[in-house]
């Protein structure tokens, strides 16, 4: 859908609400944001509610018993990153620009599209 590269000094929940201001007017329809415990705290949400009043955050926590559960939502974020690090061209980052960084993200998920549109059933 969308993504924003930023500098390593960009905390997770700052750069959340970026992309968040990005999507949102792609999107105005998104009501549920699921995000994990990273973006919890009163200032990601202070910020996405600037940018975009209408979601409504849900925080999805790991489960802590020491073995591995499922966690609905979580999954889908989870499982989408590692069908990206298999591109070997995202697996270290040697971009000294962000612009090209992004465009080799958007060519990895161009890729993932058209296997699964040209997969046979």
């Amino acid at each position: 859908m969308n993504a924003v590269i930023h500098a390593a000094d960009i905390q997770d929940r700052d750069g959340g609400v970026l992309v968040m201001a990005t999507l949102f007017g792609l999107y105005p329809f998104l009501l549920k944001l699921y995000a994990d415990a990273g973006y919890q705290g009163p200032k990601f949400r202070q910020g996405l509610k600037r940018v975009c009043r209408r979601v409504n955050v849900e925080i999805v926590r790991r489960c802590d018993t020491g073995k591995f559960v499922v966690l609905p939502k979580r999954w889908i974020v989870e499982r989408t990153i590692a069908w990206l690090n298999r591109c070997r061209r995202l697996g270290k980052d040697w971009e000294c620009l962000n612009r090209n960084a992004l465009a080799f993200l958007r060519w990895a998920s161009v890729r993932l599209m058209l296997r699964r549109l040209c997969r046979a059933s």
